[in-house]
């Protein structure tokens, strides 16, 4: 397992956040230093040259469904900043195709990452939290949980399931004083859509009341509001951070 770590600070509040090494994960993670919290993320690849080493900062190669891997990655974690105080599941894959042409290995591949990995994660930290009765976690959804889109059926599936889990999840933990939320996103201006043609794009801009694609950095915003102090007395409910795509 390799490993980037930085400095022990035991003041911090600390986070995880699975897949941070681009997207939507690498903004959390810079916010989240930026506003003064210690985080662990993990991805399967190296993290970007432009993170850098930093304080407060626990990086690993981790492939999130291996069990046995995530249960020691968040030991490591709990060892070396003494808690965990939030997890932000983000990590996940997409392929589009539409589910009557999609490879079973596909299929598998998407519930494993999508589905069974953030349970694992969770069951993990949730194991953490315990110890000192408190802590949040934010699911990362998206709009077509919600909505129907043409050759994403398996994806879309995978990200409705991990909106059921928010609301069940925040009634079986809210007396210990743990938040459950979602976010779901529109279509945002990363590597997922990079692919998609002037066409493709300029339809979903039309759709969209703000007449454009979302920032990573807007989500991660929303992210890191539902983690603070100012969202305590929320639980259960998933975000829609759509530009008015889905209104």
């Amino acid at each position: 397992m390799k490993r980037h770590t930085s400095r022990t600070n035991r003041a911090a509040e600390v986070a995880i956040v699975s897949g941070g090494s681009r997207g939507l994960g690498l903004a959390v993670v810079r916010r989240l230093l930026e506003t003064g919290w210690s985080v662990a993320t993990f991805s399967r690849g190296d993290p970007p040259a432009d993170l850098g080493p930093r304080r407060r900062l626990h990086w690993c190669c981790v492939d999130a469904r291996d069990a046995d891997a995530v249960k020691r990655f968040v030991a490591e974690v709990h060892e070396r900043w003494g808690a965990v105080h939030a997890l932000v599941n983000n990590g996940a894959i997409m392929n589009e195709s539409l589910l009557t042409m999609a490879r079973e290995r596909e299929i598998v591949d998407l519930v494993a990452t999508n589905v069974t990995a953030p349970l694992l994660l969770t069951r993990a930290a949730l194991k953490v939290m315990l110890l000192s009765r408190g802590g949040r976690i934010v699911n990362v959804s998206s709009i077509v949980g919600r909505v129907g889109v043409r050759g994403v059926a398996a994806y879309s599936a995978t990200k409705a399931a991990l909106e059921g889990l928010t609301r069940s999840l925040a009634r079986e933990v809210g007396e210990l004083g743990i938040r459950v939320n979602a976010v779901a996103p529109g279509y945002l201006d990363t590597d997922m859509t990079g692919g998609m043609t002037e066409e493709q794009r300029a339809r979903i801009v039309r759709r969209t009341p703000l007449g454009r694609l979302g920032q990573v950095g807007e989500v991660a915003g929303v992210i890191e509001w539902l983690l603070s102090p100012g969202a305590a007395f929320i639980t259960g409910q998933t975000f829609v951070v759509d530009g008015g795509f889905t209104c």
